[in-house]
């Protein structure tokens, strides 16, 4: 009988294994960024579109690859500073992104994360985000919910407000002079009791399951930080959507690009469609290119 292995699930096993595999590797790759955040830092422009790497992120990049590679040898790799790195199944695939914050490592701010998810078919199975300097490691298995750093499952209980405190990311490829960007941001900003902008996505994912924050809106935003972080929020009943409110497809393709979307929680999704869209008649004016 032949099977369509596109639509098969897989093996509880597999995942089972994949999620203590990913939870060594975060904790390890956060303790070297840890210990390394009290040295010297080597700090070196990637491209031309200034992202920067540090020595910490190539440091905790190997360890975290080690583990996966001792692990699951015949499984792909999509890693933040090696690229994508083929293998025998394609059916897996593993998106790491060693050191989330790098931006803020570099001017002394220690605000960083660690991410790993695994996707089976293009599809979140596994993720996990770790915190480096309180030592905190968020996790979640498809369909089985978020797991805290006590090892608990968790739904968190979100405190009423006014107006809601709003995360935001725009990927790097966006410029000053971007004008959707910037009325976004103006929106936002204006009906929001504070909008933050971390520099480390994952972070923002975290504060949004953990119930910190109210919504999280993404622009552009690049792909490596969604598995991982997009799936800890779904298992914590936060529901993600694209600038229309319809659900944002979480297939990943490892050679896709951009992605524009919405977080929050189901009561909020309206109500921040709504004021997304309403940038689109905001204009911004004045300010230099």
């Amino acid at each position: 009988m032949r099977v369509d292995v596109t639509n098969a699930a897989p093996p509880d096993t597999v995942i089972d294994r994949a999620a203590r595999v990913a939870v060594a590797a975060a904790a390890e790759a956060g303790a070297a960024i840890r210990a390394g955040l009290a040295g010297a830092l080597s700090v070196r422009t990637k491209d031309e579109s200034g992202d920067l790497v540090t020595d910490l992120d190539l440091r905790a990049e190997r360890i975290i690859l080690g583990h996966i590679r001792r692990a699951f040898p015949e499984h792909r790799i999509l890693a933040e500073e090696a690229g994508l790195l083929d293998s025998m199944d394609d059916a897996w695939c593993w998106v790491v992104d060693p050191l989330d914050g790098t931006n803020n490592v570099a001017v002394g701010l220690p605000v960083c994360t660690v991410g790993i998810a695994l996707c089976h078919n293009g599809v979140p199975v596994v993720g996990v985000v770790h915190e480096p300097i309180p030592d905190r490691t968020w996790s979640a298995v498809r369909d089985r919910g978020a797991i805290g750093p006590n090892g608990l499952l968790w739904r968190p209980e979100h405190r009423p407000t006014k107006a809601p405190t709003l995360a935001w990311l725009q990927g790097y490829p966006v410029t000053r002079t971007d004008t959707a960007a910037r009325a976004l941001r103006l929106t936002l900003e204006a009906s929001s009791r504070r909008l933050i902008q971390l520099w480390s996505p994952l972070l923002c994912w975290v504060m949004l399951s953990r119930g910190d924050i109210d919504g999280f809106v993404g622009y552009r935003a690049g792909l490596v930080d969604l598995p991982a972080g997009a799936l800890l929020a779904r298992e914590s009943g936060i529901h993600v959507t694209d600038f229309d409110g319809a659900p944002l497809n979480d297939f990943f393709d490892p050679e896709g690009a951009e992605v524009d979307f919405i977080a929050t929680r189901p009561e909020l999704v309206s109500e921040l469609t709504l004021l997304v869209k309403s940038a689109a008649d905001v204009t911004v004016t004045g300010l230099p290119g």
